[in-house]
């Protein structure tokens, strides 16, 4: 079982600085660490794996957090991890929330690699090219989870997935498939096509309707959806390299779709489909 520190009384200790140093990118590139806030990511944290390595390194906690959450922090422990008793000041010098919960993670990263997720030959996938935002890369991650997607691909346009608000906006589904990091748009395209994955472009301009796709059939093979740009979309040349770009109908007066949402209906609408072709297990587990 991994020991107990002291009460981390300052925010100048040198395991305090260490962590708060997390939440810029540079630093985390350099120490390949990344922060995980909450009792919702660190429990993932604690049950993963990255082989035969745990992902979760150290656990700063409150005294209170430490009671409300002792099967997390236990989990913690079982972990190997080191669980540090923090003041309330520690973990709001640590924390990037305005109202931390009391628990933060130091997790190792855990991206898998590009070459790893098309051996595995998945039937769903979910790529963020040109996204921006990291709470809706997060959220995107978390759709793609729910929707039963085998893999995430984040393109080297998009944003650092180990960003402390994409973390939280993944709310533990980080933890629960395959993403891979820093892939040239072109080779995720080329890759997951060689793999037999059919490109389909989300974009609100696209020339194909969702609802005629999902009526024609055509959605039951494997798939993968490039996602773009929060603001304007996914460039010319990034469509061009997929096999159809295709729109989600607006049946009211809504002017257009957020990220999110737009992702969460094209994956459940690929999901549904491979379903009905018997080629892709439940979402829902009936």
């Amino acid at each position: 079982m991994a020991p107990v520190s002291p009460e981390l009384i300052s925010p100048r200790s040198s395991r305090v600085a260490a962590a708060r140093r997390l939440a810029r990118r540079n630093f985390r590139g350099k120490e390949r660490l990344f922060l995980a806030e909450g009792p919702q990511a660190v429990r993932e944290a604690a049950g993963h794996r990255g082989g035969s390595t745990a992902t979760l390194v150290e656990l700063f906690t409150t005294a209170e957090a430490a009671e409300r959450y002792a099967d997390i922090v236990g989990a913690a422990r079982d972990a190997g991890a080191r669980v540090h008793l923090a003041s309330e000041d520690v973990i709001a010098d640590i924390s990037t929330t305005v109202t931390p919960q009391g628990l933060v993670g130091i997790c190792r990263f855990l991206d898998t690699p590009f070459e790893e997720i098309l051996a595995a030959r998945p039937r769903l996938v979910a790529v963020l090219a040109h996204v921006r935002d990291p709470g809706n890369a997060g959220t995107v991650l978390r759709c793609a989870d729910a929707a039963g997607a085998e893999a995430v691909v984040l393109t080297d346009a998009s944003v650092d997935l180990y960003n402390p608000k994409a973390v939280r906006a993944s709310v533990g589904s980080l933890f629960h498939l395959p993403v891979a990091v820093g892939v040239p748009v072109e080779q995720a395209v080329t890759g997951l096509r060689d793999a037999g994955v059919r490109l389909l472009a989300a974009d609100g301009a696209g020339d194909r309707d969702l609802d005629d796709e999902l009526d024609k059939g055509t959605m039951g093979g494997p798939t993968a959806w490039v996602f773009g740009n929060e603001a304007w979309g996914l460039p010319e040349e990034t469509r061009v390299l997929t096999d159809a770009v295709v729109r989600v109908p607006i049946h009211g007066k809504a002017e257009s779709l957020n990220l999110a949402t737009a992702a969460a209906v094209c994956l459940y609408a690929s999901a549904r489909a491979q379903r009905a072709a018997g080629g892709c297990r439940s979402v829902t587990g009936s």
